[in-house]
């Protein structure tokens, strides 16, 4: 991919003036790819730069085609060195930076290079069909140990496992084992490549791969899950598994929930703020304008001082939840360490959940005044109407229909929220006073959270059910493996599951798409999964699916074997605030909202009543989904 800006006149087949050659990885990374790109562009513009820029992609994609990668950047170099070579490279991206590094032939050294994004810890990619799986390349100093390549300037990171194992050492001194979690990108092999050669200055330590290009997803949570006692775990990256799929966030959850008892340090600032304890690691930034301004300093001949390879510095960041929960004193960790999640007053901390249940309340009470002017004008309208029998009758029926069901809304609503209202206000009340110690503060706090939770979960309920009915809820819909999905609500349920019950999901097959709204679907599944668990405390519960090619459905069904439920009542769960057990957590929405979801995506949802070793409710979508169309 070939882009040129042309504040002067280029052609892209032969160049004919001085310009810049910007050589670019465009890797999974592409947002940050694009954002210093973007920002080196506009900054070197406004600083007056007058070259033209021509920006070559190599669009590196997958770890899988980094044996190409040395012989694509050589291609580039070769095509413009042919004709007017630049007065200026620059390798953005750490697959740029590690293919110009690796080059085999001699460098066209007369051409300054300048890099971003860029890592001091690199390793020289691979020239044959080795098996990338079983690779073990060297870790070098890019700086140090490759000659003739005439970097002149440019940011790069430093990645330090040894000040982390140190930090391990003291803060976890029986450690008997490191385990170190990397994936199937450029940067996760370099970054174990660099793990290898440090854990050879401890060797009082077992060093444990968690390699992504011999691990998928799903088999390197039973890894994590088996790591041996007196074991830490130090994250590297995990963007992308052995079957190159690309993971976000919810994926290192997954991680994390697998084994929550195992300490876990950061490299690379992943699993910060929500699973790992800290870790020394670099401080990631935007370089775009300061790479323009040292273009700029370049060409206007300033010396080294200003125009020179700056390492970005890193530095120790620690989670304060994480140190608080493992007991750990801020006083024995680094001085001028960094922190996140700090906790707050009671106040600044639970402020917006404060004022979500007054707001609530004041809509509620809004609601009521209404709902009792609308009551008190059909009583009037029915007074009025009382000269005609036939529209007396028809007027009262209305009236008698709203206020049926402005009564029912109002003593469901008034049943569901004054018990969470009286825990809220009353253990407020009971915090206020001088004699609570911490202990009982701590107890009272987190019966005011866990009813707020409810309360606040109540109210998303309520909103569903009426932005699904009023259709102001767009579905979005997209092509989705729903083999896989099965097997990530059952792992998930499996491991935040609150029953002795074990979680199982069967079919017989290895995958299947099918087009439809993900986030709504997995809605679905964990309503039905969540429900089971509440009535099954010992025995199974288990998620399958088929295919009816003769009705074009999907049909997918939830089987426990727990307490089962009447025939005469299988209707009525789908009732709103229909509850079987009235003692038992939750709002009686749920299987309202599956129901009203399964009517826009063209299905329907029901109990299967030949099934008698407890309940089994079944739901169908369809093969084609009829997409809505916006507006």
């Amino acid at each position: 991919m070939l882009l040129i800006l042309p504040w002067v006149s280029v052609q892209a087949d032969a160049p004919q003036e001085k310009y810049i050659l910007v050589i670019s990885s465009y890797n999974p990374e592409t947002g940050q790819v694009a954002e210093n790109l973007s920002s080196f562009l506009d900054e070197y513009k406004r600083l007056g730069g007058t070259k033209s820029v021509i920006i070559e992609n190599m669009n590196c994609k997958s770890f899988s085609e980094s044996v190409l990668w040395q012989k694509q950047m050589a291609d580039i170099l070769e095509k413009y060195d042919r004709n007017v070579s630049p007065d200026l490279i620059i390798l953005l991206g750490q697959e740029a930076w590690s293919a110009y590094l690796s080059q085999s032939k001699v460098l066209p050294s007369r051409i300054p290079v300048m890099c971003g994004m860029a890592s001091r810890n690199a390793i020289i990619l691979p020239t044959d069909t080795t098996a990338l799986a079983d690779w073990e390349p060297e870790s070098i100093d890019a700086f140090k140990d490759v000659r003739n390549c005439n970097i002149v300037a440019g940011f790069a990171y430093e990645y330090n496992v040894t000040k982390n194992i140190e930090l391990i050492k003291k803060l976890y001194p029986e450690t008997k084992n490191i385990a170190f979690l990397s994936d199937n990108t450029y940067g996760g092999v370099s970054m174990q490549a660099l793990f290898r050669k440090e854990m050879k200055q401890f060797p009082e330590y077992n060093p444990i791969l968690l390699d992504g290009r011999k691990y998928s997803i799903y088999t390197i949570v039973p890894k994590i899950i088996d790591l041996p006692k007196n074991t830490v775990l130090l994250l590297g990256t995990w963007r992308v598994d052995m079957n190159e799929g690309y993971f976000m966030r919810n994926a290192t959850y997954t991680l994390r929930d697998a084994n929550p008892n195992v300490p876990v340090f950061s490299l690379a600032s992943i699993g910060m703020g929500y699973w790992a304890i800290g870790g020394y690691m670099p401080n990631y930034k935007i370089v775009g304008k300061d790479m323009a301004r040292q273009v700029v300093d370049f060409f206007s001949g300033k010396g080294q001082s200003q125009v020179h390879i700056e390492f970005v510095p890193g530095s120790y960041v620690f989670d304060a939840t994480k140190l608080k929960e493992l007991n750990i004193s801020k006083d024995i960790l680094p001085k001028n360490a960094e922190y996140i999640n700090v906790s707050h007053s009671f106040f600044e901390e639970y402020k917006y959940r404060i004022i979500g249940v007054v707001a609530a309340f004041l809509i509620l009470l809004a609601g009521f005044l209404v709902s009792l002017y609308f009551y008190i004008r059909a009583k009037l309208l029915a007074d009025d109407l009382m000269k005609s029998e036939v529209e007396l009758r028809k007027a009262k029926d209305k009236a008698e229909e709203s206020n049926r069901l402005k009564t029912a809304f109002l003593a469901n609503m008034s049943h569901e929220i004054r018990t969470p209202l009286n825990a809220i206000v009353g253990f407020s009340n009971v915090l206020v006073s001088s004699d609570v110690t911490h202990e009982e503060q701590q107890k009272y706090f987190d019966i005011i959270q866990t009813n707020s939770g409810l309360l606040l979960h109540l109210i998303n309920d309520i909103l569903d059910i009426s932005r699904l009915e009023s259709g102001r809820i767009k579905f979005v819909y997209e092509d989705c493996d729903i083999v896989g999905l099965c097997h990530n609500v059952v792992a998930t349920s499996a491991y935040a599951r609150k029953t002795n019950a074990v979680y199982k999901f069967e079919s017989s097959l290895e995958e299947y798409t099918l087009r439809t709204d993900v986030q709504r679907l997995q809605q679905i599944l964990i309503n039905l999964l969540s429900n089971a668990a509440k009535f099954t405390p010992e025995g199974s519960i288990t998620l399958d699916f088929e295919i009816d090619e003769a009705s074009q459905m999907v049909i997918f069904s939830v089987t426990d074997t727990g307490c089962g439920i009447p025939i005469e009542k299988q209707k009525q769960v789908f009732e709103r605030f229909e509850k079987l057990n009235e003692y038992a957590q939750g709002t009686g929405l749920g299987l309202s909202i599956c129901k009203l979801i399964l009517n826009i995506f063209g299905g329907d949802i029901w109990i299967d009543p030949t099934y008698t070793g407890g309940a089994r409710f079944m739901f169908s979508h369809p093969l084609k989904v009829e997409e809505q169309q916006e507006d």
